[in-house]
């Protein structure tokens, strides 16, 4: 798929970014509580066990689908997915994971990336590519991790069962 160049990229639709700007406020930064705290339909989503964080993240998606028609680069749409999908995964975490959602805003992350992109797209896309070698990184040592802790769980459990 071959991208415009910056010069003869069509105009931001203005509309669809009133429209995904008012998304993101609605989801993220909605609701005062006491204290001056913000949160938004998202966090309270969250706290609905099992579906909460998904519907979450299926009205997210939204704001992507949108960064899809204005023409996001794969790499910032990457970027976007593993915001929603970040917050989505550590959302199911009981109570760690409500105070993550409420924290991370991934919409308001995922506009502002929207925005960058449509200002420079050539810069967005560098550091959106950066984030994803970054991301891919931590899940890979994660990964390792994981598999070594497997390994010394295993030989652990072989040790007593050979001395019984």
């Amino acid at each position: 798929m071959s991208r415009l160049p910056d010069s003869t990229r069509p105009p931001a639709d203005p509309a669809a970014l009133d429209q995904v700007r008012g998304l993101a406020r609605q989801l993220d930064t909605s609701i005062r509580l006491p204290g001056g705290l913000r949160i938004g339909w998202d966090a309270l989503l969250g706290l609905i066990p099992g579906v909460g964080d998904w519907a979450g993240a299926l009205l997210s998606s939204y704001i992507i689908l949108q960064a899809v028609r204005l023409g996001a680069s794969r790499e910032v749409l990457l970027r976007m997915v593993g915001n929603v999908g970040l917050e989505a995964l550590v959302g199911a975490v009981p109570f760690l994971g409500d105070v993550f959602d409420a924290a991370w805003r991934a919409n308001t992350r995922n506009v502002r990336l929207l925005e960058e992109h449509l200002a420079a797209p050539s810069a967005a896309r560098r550091a959106s590519r950066a984030w994803v070698l970054g991301i891919v990184v931590l899940l890979v040592a994660l990964l390792t991790l994981g598999m070594t802790l497997a390994v010394l769980a295993f030989r652990a459990l072989a040790s007593v069962g050979s001395q019984a």
